[in-house]
């Protein structure tokens, strides 16, 4: 397997970068924290712990963690210090079939405690079939693959594939114009499903 961050700064920046996406792949918590800091540009503890509901120490301590991980900025400048997020991306290649790993796929993961529907996709699954499906949530949310087909290609029962391509639906309607990475997500659409009904 080999793995290759789109940062500069050679090899230790490349594995922190690694370790930053990793970290945020296990963490449904830093997860959304990060997706919020992106979508907003810049926020404050105070707007963290009011729009997330997590007590101020939570948001410090989470706030931190990321600032560390180099997914965020804070601004010390000011007497209250504002966060930015950092756009990460991470391409993954493994015998030949590539992934990219975007601010879209954290968002989804960071969502899923929120999401019954993605809750239980993980539980019952993996990481790896919440990217498999948001490959399927690309072309759904743009009209141009049905439910029916998206919902048999990821192999999942038919109305829980259905409730799982809505849940993404949102996520990706959210993230598009955030995402700077958001065209480097994988499009089921290039693979084609094995017969349109």
């Amino acid at each position: 397997m080999y793995c290759m961050s789109k940062a500069t700064g050679g090899p230790e920046r490349t594995v922190n970068g690694l370790l930053s996406v990793a970290r945020l792949l296990e963490e449904p918590r830093l997860a959304r924290l990060y997706t919020f800091v992106l979508r907003n540009e810049e926020v404050t503890i105070d707007d963290i712990a009011d729009e997330l509901d997590m007590p101020r120490t939570t948001a410090y301590s989470d706030t931190g963690t990321l600032v560390d991980l180099g997914a965020l900025t804070r601004d010390d400048d000011q007497k209250t210090h504002t966060y930015g997020a950092i756009p990460i991306t991470l391409t993954a290649t493994l015998d030949g079939d590539e992934y990219t790993v975007t601010p879209t796929l954290i968002a989804a993961f960071g969502r899923s405690p929120h999401d019954q529907d993605l809750d239980l996709l993980l539980e019952r699954h993996d990481l790896g079939k919440l990217a498999a499906a948001l490959t399927y949530a690309v072309p759904y949310a743009d009209g141009e693959m049905s439910e029916r087909v998206a919902a048999r290609e990821l192999d999942l029962q038919y109305a829980f594939g259905i409730a799982v391509l809505q849940a993404l639906r949102d996520v990706v309607l959210n993230m598009e114009s955030v995402d700077p990475y958001f065209g480097d997500i994988q499009d089921a659409r290039e693979q084609g499903p094995s017969s349109e009904d």
